[in-house]
């Protein structure tokens, strides 16, 4: 009689013990997005990649596009962390925001899948918007930190078109480093503080000013 205790089922949903690492699956996910795109990968291919259950899958990233958007948005924060961009001399963060746009999009997987269609798309607008933007904001402070970060947003968003995702002749026939010696000066003067003219000074003390907008003028 074989009296050994009958194996225990596989449950669903998120496993106890150590369960894998998102990174694991991130991993899994963007090598079949890669071979297979977007529309014919699916949430049980990636799950098998990875050794995982498609719950657990389902349980992090929600949905195949929520999955997708961290594929892209880890490599998108890899490139620009804040370490090796924001952290260094101010003097020099045009030049190393260019270069980091640049060799993020010269890379030909990440450019394979940022040409995915409108999943990739929205990606790259909610990276510039939520996460790009917020971080150079924090970075800068003060008064205007948020339009010199939208301008700075603005400029490197016209890169990515102009160059890579719609490219026009001239832009993209350009090397990394003409573009850098190109655009520098205008992503310093983006970066540069505004100066406080005399009707953002009144508005400050509590006048009024006569345009009615209190816009700040560069």
């Amino acid at each position: 009689m074989n009296n050994a205790a009958p194996a225990p089922a596989r449950t669903r949903g998120r496993p106890r013990g150590n369960p894998p690492t998102r990174e694991s699956i991130v991993s899994a996910a963007r090598a079949l997005f890669l071979k297979r795109g977007y529309r014919r990968t699916t949430l049980r291919a990636v799950a098998g990649a990875a050794g995982v259950d498609p719950a657990l899958i389902a349980y992090h990233f929600g949905s195949k596009k929520g999955l997708f958007a961290d594929v892209m948005q880890f490599q998108c924060a890899n490139a620009l962390a804040a370490d090796d961009v924001l952290g260094g001399d101010p003097a020099t963060l045009p030049e190393r925001l260019i270069d980091t746009v640049t060799d993020l999009w010269e890379d030909a997987d990440f450019l394979q899948l940022a040409a995915q269609g409108d999943e990739a798309a929205e990606v790259i607008r909610e990276y510039l918007e939520r996460e790009l933007l917020a971080r150079l904001v924090e970075f800068l402070g003060g008064r205007d930190a948020t339009a010199r970060a939208t301008a700075v947003v603005t400029l490197l968003g016209g890169l990515i078109y102009t160059r890579y995702l719609n490219p026009l002749p001239t832009p993209a026939a350009l090397t990394p480093s003409e573009t850098r010696r190109i655009l520098t000066p205008a992503l310093r003067a983006a970066l540069a503080p505004r100066p406080r003219t005399a009707a953002t000074t009144r508005a400050g003390r509590g006048g009024s000013p006569a345009s009615g907008g209190g816009a700040v003028r560069p």
